[in-house]
């Protein structure tokens, strides 16, 4: 009696993370999926450096890694409806062998140095077979979290999963810079490829974790008296279908297919939402592109990676105190207030850019509210769209933030050809500025609803 009382406590106590891993195949899916995710901080950074040193042109390397990131905003949405339809086994294997054959195509023909139209088609022929192993994660956790005692580790969970991307990004910077400089301007390429491979293989590979397409429902046996089961009995089914109850009612009601899910577009809230995260998104190439600009220009693109990790070293910092404490309120507020903090850190960036420590320093204080932004973000697409529909919700998340940077990675390219490293740091200071009033919008427009 004595040790059921402690253990109790002892599970109630437990931090939430310890909690989370706790759950049967939390860690496999979680850490597979971390893997499977690193060509989204490699492969557009990659695609940039490789450019830019094969034929010294930022508006050529930043528009192609912009149309890549494109590509991949625009089939994101429509993968994930086939994998909230079909189940994330079923379409995953196949599109993870398209995915992988076609990054392996891109990454040869660099190699090979092939023309810059062909690379431009490759490139959009790549992007257009990649789809969002975050939304699949993020799925996971909510189906694996499904059971009301642990309906509070969500927030833990979705915190987490924003500060796995961010420790992505900051392995792959360091990756990406460090191979194309020290190995061959091609080489980061295909460390995305092997690792999409090994990580999606072995999360498609997990059974007992998957969301089922089609939950089961109980329904109660008619008994033997009852005279719809005669009624059958006697027609063998035959003319079942077109006789009438008592009540009136076709008992081929009972074998109507459900309508199909309206789009997760049209559902109040998400339009603002995903504005918001193409604006404050922009950012992020731009504050990236800009700092390898300024590497470059006081030749110390050896410490390109290290400078670029900073900022997600703060938003994993983040990511960790977001999930330990999550504040209570509005997420649209906390999402407001974020971005605006997020708009001083650029601030302080671009003031101290000349200086590579302070640079460091206010680049992880930056990056302090980024993981907050997306779990955030998440959170209201959780609190807005239908369980059915979680993974296409959330894949449109990661298009909004796709979208954004493709346009961010563009426009700092055109702006670095005609100016300084030191106009391309203004951009991100604007964008995140212009998102605030939007995010103060979506949260006006749901608190009316």
């Amino acid at each position: 009696m004595s040790n059921t009382g402690r253990s109790v406590p002892s599970q109630r106590h437990r931090s939430p993370y310890g909690r989370l891993f706790a759950i049967p195949g939390a860690k496999a899916f979680c850490i597979s999926g971390a893997v499977a995710r690193l060509p989204i901080s490699m492969m557009s950074l990659g695609i940039v450096l490789a450019l830019n040193h094969m034929y010294n042109n930022w508006t050529i390397a930043g528009t192609m890694s912009a149309v890549y990131i494109l590509a991949v905003a625009v089939v994101t949405p429509f993968y994930a409806r086939l994998f909230d339809r079909f189940g994330q086994r079923k379409v995953g294997w196949p599109a993870l062998v398209v995915s992988v054959l076609f990054m392996l195509v891109f990454a040869f023909a660099a190699w090979a140095r092939v023309s810059i139209p062909v690379l431009f088609v490759l490139a959009i022929a790549m992007g257009l077979t990649q789809f969002a192993f975050g939304a699949l994660v993020r799925t996971r956790w909510a189906y694996a979290l499904r059971d009301p005692k642990d309906s509070d580790l969500l927030d833990t969970a979705y915190a987490l999963e924003a500060g796995i991307d961010e420790m992505v990004f900051i392995l792959g910077p360091i990756l990406a810079a460090g191979l194309a400089t020290s190995v061959s301007p091609v080489s980061q390429l295909f460390v995305p490829t092997i690792a999409c491979a090994i990580g999606g293989a072995v999360f498609f590979s997990l059974k007992d974790t998957q969301p089922p397409v089609i939950e089961s429902v109980t329904v109660a046996a008619a008994p033997e008296t009852d005279a719809d089961v005669k009624a059958a009995s006697a027609n063998h089914g035959g003319e079942l279908g077109l006789r009438l109850d008592e009540d009136g009612v076709s008992l081929k009601q009972l074998h109507t297919h459900a309508p199909k899910p309206k789009s997760v577009l049209l559902y109040g809230g998400v339009i603002p939402l995903l504005v918001v995260f193409v604006v404050f998104n922009m950012s992020f190439n731009e504050f990236d592109v800009s700092v390898t600009a300024m590497m470059k220009a006081i030749g110390r693109s050896q410490f390109l990676g290290v400078q670029l990790a900073m900022f997600a070293v703060g938003s994993c910092i983040g990511a960790f105190i977001f999930g330990s404490h999550k504040p209570k309120g509005s997420n649209w507020k906390h999402m407001v207030v974020y971005l605006a903090l997020l708009t001083c850190g650029y601030v302080l960036c671009r003031l101290s850019m000349d200086n590579l420590i302070l640079l460091g320093v206010f680049s992880v204080l930056s990056g302090l509210c980024v993981s907050p932004l997306f779990a955030t973000g998440n959170l209201i697409i959780k609190d807005i769209v239908p369980p059915a529909s979680l993974t296409e919700g959330l894949s449109w998340v990661t298009t909004a933030g796709t979208v954004g940077t493709s346009f961010g990675s563009s426009l700092a390219g055109m702006v670095l050809d005609v100016s300084s490293p030191h106009v391309g740091l203004l951009l991100p200071i604007a964008t995140t500025f212009i998102a605030v009033p939007l995010a103060v919008l979506g949260w006006a427009l749901a608190r009316r609803r």
